[in-house]
């Protein structure tokens, strides 16, 4: 499998509905159960209604959550994220981090690429996730990245996030400029990813250094493009998103040939 496509395919390894049965908030489609799952609903004030599991009134989720999670369907993470339908509407309710998954409900973040001009060229600042990370402990990760809180924008989230995970000055993150919207479906260990980034870069002084700050990243390191671009196509060292948000930009700055038989099939997949 070609190196690069292969991580395009793997974050796209969900078919829906797969057996699984829609969920809905009244008349709104917010995500996918696993029968198993819509069992466990059922008990709990959703109905079901032909291939789908219904609850009528939104406001119960958070608490319907807590109990799955009382009953060990997933892990609490006590991080609320917000729940739209699937079209990206307004917000309907919120939802636990941890649940997302099982309920096969969309989850937002954003990915920054912090990029760095040298003399000597282009080049990126990579994180190095923590070993105690629940999910993808020690995996390359950017410079700035992470899931979009409850009452949160993508750009107020990206300024959190780069202060919380890299010391950096609001003023330098908000400078940032959005770049697109990558999405997939991914079934995981902890269920189905619906994962939608807003993808970010930045170019960053020179002397800017970043410090791990809050304990989520074990250090940071500026790497060229060229090595960015044979980690990414060699191996599986970067946390597996991460590939996506860096195959996009690869293929924006010409490290691969967008207009080649190579970066057309990229640019086709990432834009499914």
């Amino acid at each position: 499998m070609n190196g690069l496509m292969r991580h395009i395919e793997r974050a796209r390894n969900a078919t829906l509905p797969g057996g699984r049965l829609a969920f809905r908030l009244g008349e709104v489609p917010v995500g996918w159960v696993e029968p198993d799952v819509a069992e466990a609903l059922l008990p709990l004030g959703c109905r079901r209604v032909d291939e789908a599991v219904v609850l009528d009134t939104p406001e119960a989720l958070p608490g319907l959550a807590r109990t799955l999670a009382a009953g060990k369907k997933f892990t609490w993470r006590d991080e609320a994220f917000d729940v739209r339908p699937d079209d990206g509407g307004a917000v309907l309710t919120t939802i636990d981090r941890g649940a997302l998954p099982i309920f096969g409900i969309a989850a937002w973040g954003v990915h920054m690429n912090g990029l760095v001009q040298r003399a000597d060229g282009l080049h990126l600042w990579v994180a190095r996730r923590s070993l105690s990370k629940p999910l993808d402990p020690g995996k390359l990760d950017h410079l700035v990245a992470g899931g979009i809180g409850a009452g949160f924008s993508p750009m107020q989230t990206l300024v959190k996030e780069a202060a919380e995970e890299a010391g950096m000055p609001p003023a330098l993150a908000s400078q940032a400029r959005y770049a697109g919207l990558i999405r997939y479906e991914m079934l995981r260990t902890e269920g189905l990813r619906r994962d939608r980034l807003h993808c970010f870069d930045l170019v960053l002084p020179e002397d800017f250094v970043p410090r791990p700050m809050d304990g989520e990243v074990e250090s940071f390191a500026l790497w060229s493009m060229e090595d960015v671009l044979n980690t990414v196509r060699n191996s599986n060292d970067f946390k597996f998103n991460v590939n996506l948000v860096l195959i996009d930009l690869l293929l924006r700055l010409g490290y691969i040939d967008a207009a080649g038989e190579e970066g057309h099939a990229l640019r086709a997949a990432l834009t499914v």
